[in-house]
């Protein structure tokens, strides 16, 4: 009995996950940009603990880190855009004033910490000036970056929430 309310709720998910049927005659909007299962990856659901830190894995090899490298300072010059980009290898970091806080600016640095910057006479809202946000699995430090700089430019909130204030700056773990 078990078994075959178990084997219902399977095969409604996949009905559920399927979406709903398609007209005949219409076209598939998914059809257009078709991805094999076998090419999604799901970082989130395993465990990374057991990774020394700075590391993508085991069996990553050179040119995977090359690769993986190149390809996050695209997905940073394309989420940042190209002025901001070119400034940020430049002078080595972007600031963007907080929407929560008045007066307060974050300072983001590719592979670092978020530093709060406060103008002299503005109180700080955290005890400590550095927040520490690491991925929850391996990334290019590039790319983690260009997510970094999208949470604190449309999602601060979520900042506030998670970030760890910490006395000191320090480089992030789980980024290579």
């Amino acid at each position: 009995m078990i078994a075959n309310s178990w084997r219902r709720a399977v095969l409604a998910l996949r009905g559920f996950w399927a979406g709903p049927p398609i007209a005949p005659g219409a076209t598939d909007p998914a059809a257009e940009f078709p991805i094999e299962p076998a090419e999604v990856e799901r970082p989130w659901r395993h465990r990374w603990d057991h990774l020394r830190k700075r590391s993508a894995g085991f069996g990553f090899t050179e040119r995977d880190y090359r690769e993986s490298r190149r390809h996050a300072e695209e997905v940073a010059r394309l989420t940042l855009g190209d002025a901001t980009w070119a400034r940020a290898r430049r002078v080595g970091y972007v600031d963007l004033p907080s929407r929560c806080f008045p007066g307060i600016t974050y300072r983001l640095r590719v592979g670092r910490r978020i530093e709060v910057r406060c103008p002299s006479g503005v109180r700080s809202p955290w005890l400590h000036s550095f927040l520490c946000i690491n991925p929850t699995y391996p990334l290019p430090e590039a790319e983690f970056f260009a997510h970094l700089y999208l949470y604190v430019r449309d999602h601060e909130d979520e900042i506030v929430r998670v970030a760890a204030p910490q006395p000191y700056d320090q480089a992030l773990g789980r980024t290579f």
